[in-house]
């Protein structure tokens, strides 16, 4: 568990003089054990990419520790979605109008507005989700006019066998395009060139918690 913190505490270190990045801790697979000594640091972004286990591991902690704002990641089924609000207060990977229609019902009838990005297909792969960016401006349009949706900003994940630099530079024209000021993007192995391209949320898992088994 020291590693943990001592993992935790260097990543804030390489970012601290970039006030407006905000680090999302992902805990996905790892037991509130492993995750204790980072929120005991103060430390209140979290994120995970499934619903069911951030239900089991997430609901009691989070009454406990109010200013957690925990972040879904992973993909997210239209099925799932009144179990998202209130537990999450962000979504990352909204892709499609049934998924936006669907968490515009839910924000309704919950009374609770999630801050949701719009993930987009960066590199053009066909087995990723995301909105192609030639649909991009339509969707925005129609997910703040039609639906009524928080939308923040644009999320991507580059392909892994490139470098993600040139996509980084893409997703900032596309969000400087919209106007949108957050942007998240940016793992382990990639987010300080994430943050030099504008990434206002950055995704690190692996380098605080460790090799997931």
């Amino acid at each position: 568990m020291e590693n943990v913190v001592k993992n935790f505490n260097l990543i804030k270190q390489e970012i601290e003089d970039k006030k407006n990045v905000k680090l999302v801790a992902v805990t996905k697979t790892f037991p509130i054990s492993h995750i204790l000594p980072v929120i005991n640091e103060g430390h209140t972004h979290f994120g995970e990419n499934k619903v069911q286990e951030a239900m089991e591991k997430w609901t009691s902690i989070k009454q406990d520790f109010p200013k957690i704002n925990l972040h879904l990641i992973g993909k997210l089924q239209t099925n799932k979605v009144k179990f998202v609000l209130p537990l999450f207060d962000y979504i990352h990977s909204l892709d499609n109008f049934k998924l936006a229609n669907k968490i515009a019902e839910e924000q309704i009838k919950k009374n609770f507005k999630p801050k949701i990005f719009i993930q987009v297909n960066i590199g053009e792969e066909a087995q990723k989700g995301g909105i192609e960016i030639n649909d991009l401006e339509n969707f925005y349009k129609r997910c703040i006019e039609d639906f009524k949706l928080n939308i923040i900003g644009l999320m991507c994940i580059p392909p892994f066998d490139k470098d993600s630099k040139t996509y980084f530079v893409k997703m900032r024209e596309l969000s400087e395009n919209l106007n949108l000021k957050d942007i998240s993007m940016g793992m382990s192995d990639d987010y300080m060139e994430a943050i030099k391209q504008g990434s206002t949320f950055i995704r690190v898992g692996s380098k605080i918690f460790g090799a997931r088994g």
